[in-house]
C-alpha cells in the first residue's frame, strides 16, 4: 500500500509505504559495535593502522591489507578482478573495507563472521597475504617500535600475531566508516539533505525497483545469499592465472571431482554447503560508500552504476537458477537518473589517508629478546 502525498519540491516529503515485515526498512546507521574482548584504544587504533599498511604482515613482504583495500581506490582495489600474490591472480572483485566493521558475514561467500577473522583469512590466504604467522611474529619481534606498541596496548612482551589481529581489526573499526552520509542526515529528520530527485530515487528504491528486497535495513544489505546471473568475467577465458584460482579455489574447497572438472564459474555459496541450490548464490554486498567503488559485482564485470541499474532494469541475467525476486522493471530514463540520484547520497565524503611511515628493523642482539 502507497499513500500518495503531492509535492516534490525542496524539502518535499516522500511517499510513504507499508512496512513489510518479510525485512527490516532503510535506516539511518548507528555507532559501530565493538566486541568486549577487543575494546577500541588510541593506541591500539594506531598500532592497527600501522599494520594495515605494512607489507611485512604478507609472505615475501610485497602485499599488505592496503595492497587490496586502497583509500583512493575505494578502500577497494580498482580492478575488476583482485590482484593475487604474487605469481597468482584473484578470482572476485576485492570488496571494500568502509564499513565492514558493520557486517556479521565477511567475504563473497559470507564465510567469516568476524573483522579478525577476515583479516586472518586474508593475511595467511595463498591468494592475498600468504603469510605465515610464525614468521610473522618473528618479523615483528625484530622491530622496537611494535615492540613498544605490544606493549603498551596489550601489556606483553613480545608481539603476537592473534593481537596483531586485534589491531587491525580495532583500526577497521575506528578510522574506515562512513555512517553520516546524506542519506543518514535525512533518514535522521534532515529532509533537505538529499535533492528532491534523490527522494524519489528512494521511492524506487523501496517500491518500483524492488532493490529493498536484498538491500535493507540500515545497511542496505540483507546479508544473505542471492545469485544474480551476473555474466561471467571475459578475462576468464583468455586468463591463465585466474584459472587456475578458480580451479584452486574448487579443489581446495572440497567440490565433487564432477564438478572440479568442469570449473568455469565462481560457485560462491555451493563451496561452503555443497548444495546445488546454493551454486551461485553470493552475499548481498552493502551499497554504501559505493560512489567510490567501482567496477561493481563479485567480478567486477559493470564498471558503472549506470550499467548495474541496466542489468536490473533487464531483470538480471540468463542463469536460469536466479533468483525469483529478480523481474523486468521497466524503469524509464527519468527514474533511472533518479534511482542513481538516490544511490550517490549513500556514500559521504571519500576517507583518505596517507600511508603512515613503517618502523624499522632492528637486529637483536645474539642471545638475548
Amino acid at each position: 500500500m502507497t499513500v500518495l502525498i503531492v509535492g516534490c519540491g525542496k524539502g518535499a516529503v516522500e511517499p510513504q509505504h507499508a512496512v513489510d515485515p518479510e525485512f527490516p526498512p532503510l535506516a539511518a546507521l548507528g555507532p559501530v559495535s565493538v566486541p568486549q574482548d577487543n575494546p577500541i584504544t588510541p593506541a591500539k587504533v594506531k598500532l592497527g593502522r600501522l599494520l594495515f599498511f605494512d607489507q611485512r604482515t604478507s609472505g615475501d613482504v610485497s602485499t599488505s591489507c592496503k595492497s587490496c583495500h586502497t583509500p583512493e581506490l575505494g578502500w577497494g582495489d580498482g580492478q575488476a578482478i583482485s590482484r593475487g600474490y604474487p605469481g597468482t591472480r584473484h578470482w572476485r572483485n576485492s570488496q571494500t573495507v568502509v564499513n565492514s566493521a558493520y557486517l556479521t558475514k565477511l567475504f563473497w561467500g559470507g564465510e567469516v563472521t568476524s573483522l579478525e577473522s577476515q583479516a586472518n583469512s586474508a593475511i595467511t590466504g595463498n591468494l592475498a597475504g600468504n603469510g605465515d604467522p610464525v614468521m610473522i611474529e618473528e618479523r615483528l619481534a625484530q622491530i622496537p617500535e611494535y615492540v613498544a606498541l605490544f606493549k603498551e596496548v596489550f601489556g606483553v612482551d613480545q608481539p603476537t600475531y592473534n593481537l596483531a589481529l586485534k589491531a587491525i581489526a580495532t583500526f577497521e573499526r575506528a578510522e574506515v566508516v562512513d555512517n553520516n552520509t546524506p542519506f543518514d542526515r535525512y533518514m535522521r529528520g534532515d529532509k533537505n539533505a538529499i535533492s528532491p530527485s534523490a527522494v524519489r530515487g528512494k521511492t524506487l528504491f523501496e517500491g518500483k525497483a524492488n532493490c529493498i528486497r536484498c538491500h535493507n535495513g540500515a545497511l542496505l544489505s540483507d546479508e544473505n545469499y542471492h545469485n544474480l546471473g551476473v555474466p561471467p568475467p571475459p578475462q576468464f577465458e583468455k586468463d591463465v592465472l585466474m584459472q587456475v584460482s578458480l580451479r584452486y579455489q574448487h579443489y581446495s574447497r572440497g567440490v565433487p571431482e564432477e564438478v572440479y572438472l568442469k570449473a568455469d564459474r565462481d560457485l560462491g555459496l555451493y563451496y561452503t554447503t555443497k548444495r546445488e541450490e546454493d551454486k551461485g548464490r553470493l552475499r548481498t554486498p552493502p551499497l554504501r560508500y559505493i560512489r567510490y567503488t567501482a567496477p561493481y559485482m563479485h567480478n567486477g564485470v559493470f564498471a558503472t552504476l549506470e550499467k548495474v541499474v541496466d542489468f536490473y532494469n533487464k531483470g538480471g541475467g540468463d542463469d536460469p537458477a536466479r533468483s525469483i525476486l529478480l523481474a523486468p522493471l521497466n524503469l524509464t530514463p527519468p527514474e533511472k537518473a533518479d534511482l542513481l540520484e538516490f544511490l550517490q547520497t549513500l556514500s559521504g565524503p571519500e576517507i583518505l589517508m596517507e600511508p603512515p611511515a613503517m618502523p624499522e628493523y632492528k637486529p637483536i642482539e645474539v642471545g638475548r629478546r
